[in-house]
């Protein structure tokens, strides 16, 4: 494989430890620093914040810079604002490091998409985007479970300790491996102007509400699989293994999906299997053995969908590809918070833990049907 993709592969295991590894510790953390579970999730919420800040800021505020010491730099900030958390003493001290630590994450991807489509061969560009992207997939199977348990056997700062020490060995691995990339010549306001497009605007829509659908899923899985499929708490890890493999695989796939066919096309399938996956996960939700071949199928599906998203976005901002993947970024933790927040309003209602299955075929259904007026009215025949 070539280095400089490893690299960039090693930032995705660091960045996506980071976010999802805080999921299992709220607990640890709220305790150890004596605040409450409701207080202690806010932690969730501001590294989105930051990443949705963070995109676009630090963007432009680095496009003059080579895309080598950006990445470089992102990662240092990665490294030094994660070990300040793990150190963090209060309640303050942690919101503000969580915040800052999530700044680099959609810059970095946004950057890094741009680079491994350069570092990649003719016609293999969102292949080259997935091995980016299965750095986080792996983070899935191994960083985040190995995480979890070292956070709650000995403690969550440790965890942590070692997510930054692992920003530090991306950044080392981007300063000798990855090779310089001719920087673009980069016309601030013309990047700007981007997001003064439709064109713009209904791809993000895309991402933000077509990728509700897996948030929708992942993130009621515990008691889904526990209160509604019956399978025993112990086993829960073993289905977010599976999920993890789940999502390493569709990311391979869809890189080759998003090579072989136009990228909207790659993603309206992408989103249709998704609806479909989610509704038969309903329907089949009360039969425990099922549970474990969903959690992979379901999770491959779902996360087949990324490579094509960022290659839309790239494809379609000439001039300021590395602004539009890093939105891409933002939209992808919208995306986060809506299929989150829809997917409670059932279960807040009284409806059993697989109705945000439903909410996120819905959602998943609305992005494909964006895509498909995206296709027809920007990208017909192209």
């Amino acid at each position: 494989m070539n280095k400089g993709l490893t690299a960039l592969a090693f930032g995705g295991l660091a960045i996506g430890m980071t976010e999802f590894s805080m999921m299992g510790l709220l607990m640890d953390i709220a305790k150890d620093v004596n605040i409450s579970i409701p207080k202690a999730s806010n932690l969730i919420g501001l590294y989105a914040l930051g990443v949705v800040v963070g995109a676009p800021t630090l963007v432009m505020a680095t496009a003059k810079m080579s895309p080598k010491k950006v990445l470089f730099y992102f990662m240092l900030l990665f490294f030094i604002f994660n070990g300040i958390f793990s150190l963090a003493p209060n309640e303050w001290s942690l919101y503000i490091s969580r915040f800052i630590s999530g700044l680099p994450h959609g810059a970095f991807f946004g950057v890094g998409s741009v680079v491994a489509a350069k570092l990649a061969k003719p016609g293999k560009e969102a292949s080259a985007i997935a091995i980016m992207f299965t750095g986080m997939t792996i983070a899935n199977i191994i960083g985040i479970p190995l995480g979890t348990y070292i956070g709650q056997n000995f403690s969550w700062r440790i965890t942590y300790g070692m997510i930054s020490f692992l920003g530090l060995v991306t950044a080392t691995s981007i300063y000798f491996w990855l090779p310089e990339i001719e920087s673009p010549k980069i016309d601030v306001r013309k990047q700007l102007r981007y997001f003064s497009r439709k064109e713009a605007w209904l791809i993000i829509s895309v991402i933000s509400i077509g990728t509700g659908g897996l948030f929708a899923w992942i993130s009621y899985i515990g008691p889904l699989v526990t209160k509604v499929s019956h399978v025993a708490e112990e086993h829960v890890p073993i289905i977010m293994l599976l999920v993890g493999l789940g999502m390493f695989v569709g990311n391979l796939i869809g890189g080759k999906l998003a090579d072989t066919f136009i990228p909207t096309r790659a993603a309206m399938f992408s989103f249709m299997a998704m609806s479909l996956c989610l509704i038969v996960g309903y329907f089949v939700s009360e039969v425990t053995w099922l549970a474990y071949p969903m959690s992979f199928l379901t999770g491959a599906i779902s996360f087949s969908i990324g490579s094509s998203l960022q290659m839309m976005l790239i494809n379609s901002a000439e001039g300021a590809e590395t602004l539009a993947a890093a939105a891409g970024q933002g939209a992808f933790n919208i995306g986060n918070t809506l299929g989150a927040y829809f997917g409670a309003i059932p279960i807040g209602l009284g409806f059993a833990y697989n109705t945000p299955m439903l909410v996120g075929a819905g959602l998943a259904m609305m992005g494909c049907t964006l895509a498909f007026v995206y296709l027809i009215k920007y990208r017909v025949g192209k």
